[in-house]
């Protein structure tokens, strides 16, 4: 649209001259513009200021272009192809219709690289009409679902079936375990004396060791150097025009209780809101959820993926969907019930800027927000506060491959795409990609930020949860494991046997733990002289030692987690570790049973349980980043 003097009337104006912006807004989203450096219809619709339709629709009249709705006039979908798919959805450009003589595409993005693909796509002979960025997406998902859900459950295995989890045991794996076994117990027949000496000879010393690798772990850990810092002040002098733009994946099933925790999170995050690119990962059959997050009236930074049914019904699967319709350039996960620190994307943004440039993703702590509820509450928090803060950092520092995560990772998109992204089959698949990209040479990093989860506060969830986290460190070692040579050649000796004992050893620990404590508690109340023999006074030193030592480590570790973040009043709860670690040997032998039943089953974590909803824990000042 021109003005009187044959101007094209700027967008702004023209939305308020439709009686559809206030001036006030006008001004407030040109001095946005200054500062953020982005559009102005991006920061109108970020701010929710103007509807999308009638954004769009102003944009048509302003470019003297049709306006269309693609939820009633379709796109003739045999001009697409699929290998240009993800080039529609991250340019919000699609063909249209083949016209006499040029092709006619719908844009919700009329940018020079809009453009420039349309001329490239159509030979130079083309129009447009324009329609909005929310058309384009539904259209795309609706015509091109089974193309995007293939590539999210199969991609992986096509490109690298040594890494699939889709194969619980390979062949191979399967005839070494048969013949260990088969060794095993020819030899308890043969010689049962001399059999079982040397079994818990292996465990009293497999224990030992277990235990002071995470001593290890601990001291290291405890040096802040380790950690990407970024200072406060960084944040502060950072340029806003010179932040990416940046996808954020809210994976979510069936919790329409919790949405608005996160939606309210990201909305309020130290970062533009027209460089957010947020996607609503639901679940088609998830009615509810679904309502719920259109009832919420999102502005325009958010987007609802609808993920098709399909087996395996994952989160993994879920967010590989989802990288079909990314934009950004740099991708992170959170969780529905997550606060992040307000200012952690502008802090991985400077992390990745200080780290190598071979760094593919940095992690960012995680801790929780209802802690003190109750006792579970209470231990997850002692078990995160080490994992997190001490562990992690170590496991950088030692070059040990490192188990990611399930939300705050920060990935570089073009290398999470390299990779082939996660492993839909593995259902810890953040732990199974932090060390497949160890392996391929990329660099893990930690940043100084924390994102405040949901602790479990109901046993049965928590058993469910757990045993879920067990079978997928299963998984990951059954995979990792296919080819041992070639994982010692990738990691060298320190990541490889790290990862034996941080990975294999921590299942493994889980599953002997239950045994050790039935036999010490029947030979201490029994005074039974049956197991001497098997335990020569060498031995049962060594073990007494191990079993003692071991749990006494557990509770100076656990009370050791909450110096960096000076939770103090958790201390005496570490007393309390042996009873949780047995708790995880129960879920470890759930695990154990589904791996054989139900490999790729995702047993659902329940939120928004607890009487903390409310708590924000971010408007203290985080002691572990100082």
């Amino acid at each position: 649209m021109k003005d009187a003097a044959g101007d094209i009337t700027p967008l702004g104006e023209l939305l308020v001259a439709r009686g559809l912006l206030a001036h006030k807004q006008l001004d407030n989203a040109l001095e946005l513009q200054k500062k953020w450096g982005t559009r102005l219809g991006d920061i109108l619709l970020s701010k929710g200021w103007v509807r999308a339709q009638d954004f769009y629709l102003t944009l048509a009249i302003q470019q003297q272009k049709p306006f269309i709705n693609l939820f009633k006039a379709f796109p003739d979908t045999r001009l697409w192809k699929d290998e240009e798919l993800t080039r529609y959805t991250e340019l919000l450009v699609l063909p249209f219709r083949k016209m006499e003589g040029y092709t006619l595409f719908a844009i919700a993005d009329s940018t020079p690289a809009v453009f420039e693909y349309m001329n490239e796509q159509s030979s130079g002979s083309y129009d447009y009409v324009i329609t909005s960025k929310f058309d384009i997406i539904w259209s795309a998902q609706s015509k091109a679902d089974h193309h995007f859900s293939d590539l999210a459950v199969n991609e992986l295995a096509r490109q690298q079936p040594v890494n699939s989890a889709g194969q619980v045991f390979t062949s191979q794996q399967l005839f070494w375990l048969f013949a260990i076994l088969s060794t095993f117990i020819v030899s308890v027949t043969l010689w049962p004396v001399m059999t079982l000496i040397l079994v818990n000879i292996f465990i009293s010393i497999f224990m030992l060791l277990n235990f002071g690798l995470r001593m290890l772990f601990a001291w290291v850990g405890s040096h802040t150097k380790i950690d990407v810092k970024v200072t406060d002040e960084e944040v502060t002098a950072i340029d806003d025009r010179d932040l990416p733009l940046y996808t954020v994946l809210v994976p979510m099933y069936k919790e329409p209780e919790v949405l608005p925790i996160i939606t309210e999170s990201l909305r309020n995050m130290d970062y533009p809101l027209s460089k957010l690119d947020i996607k609503l990962i639901l679940e088609e059959d998830d009615e509810e959820t679904i309502a719920a997050a259109k009832d919420l009236g999102l502005e325009g930074m958010f987007e609802i993926i609808r993920v098709p049914s399909s087996l395996p019904q994952t989160k993994p699967k879920a967010c590989n969907y989802a990288l079909n319709f990314a934009r950004g350039e740099l991708v992170t996960i959170y969780d529905a019930e997550d606060k992040p620190e307000h200012d952690q994307l502008k802090k991985a943004v400077i992390a990745f800027r200080k780290a190598p440039e071979n760094t593919a993703v940095i992690q960012a702590r995680l801790n929780y927000f209802n802690a003190d509820e109750n006792w579970l509450t209470r231990m997850f928090t002692l078990e995160y506060s080490l994992w997190f803060d001490f562990y992690l950092p170590a496991l950088e520092s030692l070059k040990i491959p490192i188990p990611l995560g399930g939300t705050s990772n920060h990935f570089k998109f073009q290398i999470l795409k390299k990779v082939n992204a996660w492993d839909p089959y593995n259902v810890t698949e953040d732990a199974d990609l932090g060390i497949r990209l160890r392996q391929l040479n990329y660099h893990v990093g930690v940043v100084n930020s924390t994102t405040y989860e949901e602790a479990n506060n109901q046993l049965g969830n928590w058993i469910r949860q757990r045993s879920r986290w067990i079978k997928g460190y299963m998984q990951t070692y059954l995979v990792h494991m296919r080819h041992p040579v070639r994982l010692y050649k990738s990691l060298g000796h320190v990541g490889f046997w790290g990862f034996q004992f941080f990975i294999g050893g921590a299942v493994l620990s889980c599953l002997l733990a239950p045994v050790l404590y039935l036999m010490y508690f029947i030979w201490l109340y029994s005074q039974t002289h049956l197991m001497d023999v098997v335990f020569p006074p060498i031995i049962l030193y060594i073990s007494l030692f191990s079993l003692l030592l071991g749990n006494g480590l557990l509770v100076y570790l656990s009370a050791l987690s909450v110096f960096k973040r000076h939770l103090y009043h958790l201390i005496p709860w570490a007393l309390t570790v042996p009873i949780y670690w047995l708790m995880m040997s129960i879920a470890a032998y759930k695990a154990l049973w589904q791996l054989i039943h139900k490999p790729f089953y995702w047993e659902k974590t329940t939120h928004g349980l607890t009487q903390f909803l409310d708590a924000d824990p971010r408007k203290k000042k985080d002691q572990a980043n100082v």
